[in-house]
């Protein structure tokens, strides 16, 4: 009897190490707006990818509205734009450079960096992790920032200015590169249009291609695009036109269009201003968010890469800036920029469609959600 008692102690002790070693956690990054010098504009949260619960497990200063940033598995670097219009007593935005200690969930600052023309909105990072590209929303321009071996900012290598008259001001919201990492393109949503270069990375040159340029209707606004996983399709929300555009990719013949729909319900009159884009893991399904109709909107899509509406989903909250799916691909957390919390939502498998909210975590002003 003694024996079998054992047995049975042992069998539930191996159970639950058993569970708890496969419980699915995966940390999540959130950047946002600050208000004064000194606030913790980046918060890190623990995610169950079991239940959907977050844990917020550290805030920390990165520096004035850390509101984008990308992270380097090859240098164990955050690179963190500062939107602001002043950085460190000089004009132009600020690039602040992080290390992340996984074991602490700290973050030591390594070098700030002044960004030219300022108002930072995007960046990312070349294929070679070797250059940081950055969009600059204000003055619409873009930069090319080279990192020296230890994944440090070292210098500046191009810069582009854009037209800047009014009506037509340019605002470049979105610079990154295709899944080939052969091109690199930018969304100009204040001159409604996409321009593609190629990078030489001997120079840190961003150089137009011939057909570079695709030109929007007037008033659409590209803001932020994905592509599927083979770089043929190419998907972009705009922002002022709540509309969503699919773009075959040809390399000699640039970007030609497929598609555009309306990301908003039928009958919607209210303002509304689109935000973010993001593909599903599997690819079936793309999703989009509204701010104004404040909703998340899914696209199934065909084999062909064209689209076909599935539904939209209330946000779970006020004005969805940035959202993210998680690792598993089975959950989507959106950050509810004006009313300061993340929502989480279960993907239905069947649908493709977020279900009601599961779990909610208060952050202030979230504008960036990354799991890394």
């Amino acid at each position: 009897m003694i024996k079998n008692i054992n047995q049975f102690t042992l069998v539930v002790i191996f159970i639950g190490i058993f569970l708890t070693g496969c419980k699915k956690e995966f940390k999540l990054f959130v950047g946002g707006y600050t208000t004064k010098e000194g606030e913790k504009g980046m918060s890190v949260f623990n995610f169950n990818a079991g239940n959907g619960k977050l844990n917020l497990i550290t805030e920390s200063d990165v520096g004035q509205s850390p509101s984008y940033f990308c992270y380097s598995e090859k240098n164990k670097m955050f690179y963190v734009i500062n939107e602001v219009m002043e950085f460190k007593g000089k004009s132009g935005g600020g690039l602040t450079t992080m290390k992340y200690d996984e074991r602490t969930s700290q973050f030591e600052k390594k070098n700030e960096k002044v960004i030219p023309n300022g108002g930072p909105c995007y960046i990312s990072m070349s294929p070679d992790s070797g250059y940081l590209f950055t969009a600059n929303y204000t003055n619409g321009s873009v930069t090319v920032v080279k990192l020296d071996k230890d994944g440090i900012p070292e210098t500046v290598t191009d810069t582009i200015l854009y037209v800047r008259e009014e009506p037509s001001r340019s605002h470049a919201h979105m610079i990154l590169h295709d899944p080939s990492g052969k091109q690199v393109y930018v969304t100009d949503l204040g001159l409604d249009r996409i321009v593609a270069y190629d990078f030489d990375s001997e120079s840190g040159k961003l150089n137009q291609l011939e057909n570079g340029i695709t030109s929007f209707p007037r008033r659409s606004g590209p803001r932020h695009f994905t592509f599927n996983s083979d770089g043929t399709k190419l998907y972009v929300i705009n922002e002022l036109g709540s509309t969503l555009s699919v773009f075959n990719v040809d390399d000699k013949q640039g970007l030609n269009l497929l598609q555009t729909l309306p990301t908003t319900r039928e009958g919607f009159k209210e303002s509304n201003s689109c935000a973010d884009i993001h593909l599903a893991k599997d690819g079936k399904y793309l999703y989009g968010s509204n701010r104004g109709e404040n909703t998340i909107v899914t696209f199934k899509v065909g084999s062909d890469g064209l689209l076909s509406l599935a539904g939209h989903t209330t946000c779970g909250g006020n004005w969805p800036r940035n959202f993210v799916i998680d690792p598993t691909g089975n959950f989507l957390l959106v950050g509810n920029q004006k009313s300061g919390f993340i929502s989480v939502f279960r993907i239905d498998s069947k649908t493709g469609l977020p279900s009601t909210a599961i779990d909610s975590a208060k952050v202030k002003m979230p504008v960036c959600l990354k799991f890394y």
